[in-house]
Parts: C-alpha cells; sequence; structure tokens
C-alpha cells in the first residue's frame, strides 16, 4: 500500500465498484419469510418505479473497467494474481456445505436451503468471467471496445429480432464484460466525455424505443432482464459509467491525498475478494438469526411500499457489522 506508483484513484473507484455490488445486493434482495419456508424477491417486483435506483447500485461495469486498467500495467504474476481471486472460495464452500447439512438435519424445507444457496452462490459468476478475462489479456490488450460491443448488438439482434434460440444470448456473458475491460486496457486513449455521453444517449434510446427493461439489475419473474444474460442496455450503460469513472479519476486522486480517506479505501481493497465473496452470506445470517421475532420490517416482511425501503435502509449497518465480523474470522482467507 505505500508503493509510490500506486493510482489512488483506481483503488478508489475498485472502492466505490464493491460499495455499489454490496450496497446493490443489500438493497434489491427481499427474503421473505411466509408459509413455513423464506423466497426470495424484490422491492423492483413490486415498486418497479424505484428501477432509476438500480442505475446507482449496478456497478459490476466498473469492476471490469478497473481490472482492465490495473492488468494494463500489473506486474504481478497471473498465476497469484488468479489465486489471490479464488482465495476466498474454499471456505465459502466448507461453511456452506456444514450449513446446508445442518438445515436440512433440522427439517428445513429444500425450497429455503436451495433459495438461500442460490442468493449467496449465483453472484458468483463473476469470479471465472474475470479470471478469464485476466488469462486472455495479452490477446484482447490492444482490442478495441468497439468489437465486443458490435458482438453484444448482434447477439441482441439474433435473440430479439431474428428468432434465435435463447442460450445465444449467453455469448454475451464473455463479450460485454470484455468491453469495459478493454476500455480500461485503453483507457487513456479513450475520451470520457465520448463515453459518458454516447453510453448515456444510447441506454436512454434502447429503454425508451427498444423495449429493454429500465432496471440495470436482475428482476424476479421479469419476461427480460438486462443482466442474465448481459444485453447491449447493459453495456451501454456499463460505457456510460466508465466514462463516468475516468472524469472522476482526477479529483478521485485529489481526494486520496486526505489519510482518512484513503485509509478507507485501502480497507476495502485489502478485504474485496472477502467483502465480495461473503457479502451476502451476512444478509442471510442476519435474517435467519432474527427469524425468531419475525416478521420484522425490511428484513422478512414483502417489500410492497416505500416502508419497507425505508427499513431496510435501516438494516444496512447490521448487515455491515455481520460482514465485518466474517471479515475479521476468515482474515487469513481474503
Amino acid at each position: 500500500m505505500r508503493d509510490p506508483v500506486r493510482d489512488r484513484g483506481v483503488d478508489a473507484l475498485r472502492a466505490v465498484a464493491i460499495t455499489g455490488v454490496v450496497c446493490g445486493h443489500w438493497l434489491v434482495t427481499a427474503l421473505v419469510a411466509d408459509s413455513g419456508t423464506i423466497r426470495v424477491t424484490s422491492p423492483l417486483k413490486h415498486l418497479p418505479g424505484l428501477a432509476p435506483v438500480s442505475w446507482l447500485l449496478q456497478t459490476m461495469a466498473l469492476f471490469f473497467l478497473v481490472g482492465g486498467m490495473v492488468a494494463a500495467r500489473s506486474t504481478t504474476p497471473l498465476r497469484l494474481r488468479l489465486v489471490r481471486l479464488v482465495r476466498p472460495l474454499p471456505v465459502l464452500a466448507a461453511v456452506w456445505g456444514v450449513t446446508v447439512a445442518v438445515m436440512l438435519a433440522l427439517g428445513t424445507e429444500p425450497a429455503t436451503v436451495m433459495a438461500l444457496a442460490k442468493l449467496v452462490w449465483s453472484p458468483l459468476w463473476f469470479l471465472p468471467v474475470y479470471g478469464a478475462l485476466m488469462v486472455v489479456t495479452p490477446l484482447v490488450a490492444r482490442l478495441h471496445p468497439g468489437w465486443p460491443l458490435a458482438v453484444v448488438a448482434v447477439v441482441d439482434l439474433a435473440r430479439f429480432v431474428l428468432g434465435a434460440p435463447g442460450w445465444v444470448g449467453w455469448v454475451n456473458v464473455g463479450a460485454a464484460w470484455l468491453v469495459p475491460y478493454c476500455v480500461g486496457l485503453s483507457w487513456r486513449r479513450l475520451d470520457g466525455w465520448a463515453l459518458l455521453v454516447g453510453g448515456g444517449v444510447a441506454t436512454g434510446v434502447l429503454i425508451t424505443v427498444g423495449g429493454y427493461p429500465a432496471a440495470m439489475v436482475g428482476v424476479p419473474g421479469a419476461a427480460l432482464s438486462n443482466q442474465s444474460p448481459p444485453t447491449l442496455a447493459a453495456v451501454t450503460f456499463g460505457l456510460a459509467q466508465a466514462g463516468a469513472a475516468l472524469l472522476l479519476l482526477g479529483p478521485l486522486r485529489a481526494a486520496m491525498r486526505r489519510p482518512a480517506l484513503w485509509a478507507g479505501v485501502a480497507a476495502v481493497n485489502l478485504s474485496a475478494m472477502t467483502v465480495f465473496v461473503w457479502h451476502q452470506t451476512a444478509l442471510v445470517a442476519v435474517t435467519a438469526l432474527t427469524l425468531p421475532a419475525a416478521p420484522l420490517a425490511g428484513l422478512h416482511t414483502v417489500p410492497g411500499d416505500l416502508g419497507w425501503v425505508a427499513a431496510r435502509l435501516a438494516w444496512l449497518p447490521v448487515f455491515a457489522i455481520a460482514l465485518l465480523a466474517c471479515r475479521v474470522t476468515l482474515r487469513g482467507s481474503r
């Protein structure tokens, strides 16, 4: 952390990305306890007018942008970087293997067990995709982001206009996230304003005219998601985010000269993978441990009104404390 050439603005962007992902999942995930089971839903399903909030909480493109920026100048061996990426997974697998076994032995409904396990493991799609991009970095180091963007556009055209089978869309899992990664690899040659304005306008057109969902996160039961698999709207939105990030690099570097701000950013960066891997477990733990007192507003109840949103905001510090407990306990696996 004392490297004189370290770009603290990039570290700040990574901290923003991880904070956005964690808060996003905590705010759009509702575990409803009723009928003897726990089911997963989302306030965006019940309150679709809140879809614009997801624009602030969907920061995965920033992860890949920062990944490209770091890969472009990293001298750390690839093997070591891959080890750091997956280091928290064995402990998570062990803990959840025991947890699932105990829940089933205690008679917990299999539907509840499946819902909770899926909630914890489904966000981890990021790790193999990110790892694959790290591996192919030498091959895509000079690839213009427009090429994978064109692939995403062609795939969406095939899916939504030409009647191609749905599985074709999963090509976009690689192509879509390669776009911000390539932006990160070549960010010094790109214009932040062009990315911000062009990506923002394109996203607005795709949502208002093209029929893409306004929500940039998955919504249970929705006919179409911008994330599973990623769509052209998700990619153009990510380009707008990337443009904003590049424009903010200078101010962020200046802000990181303040010791208190840098200390917070450094702490998040040191535990980034632990935070990412364990944040949903923290949510599940708080929800489960408070079940004897259920239903608690914002925790076990249907997210059907703004009262739920206010209550959930009040629960965020409790989730953060649970996550901090995970981080302290698992310090060696970060």
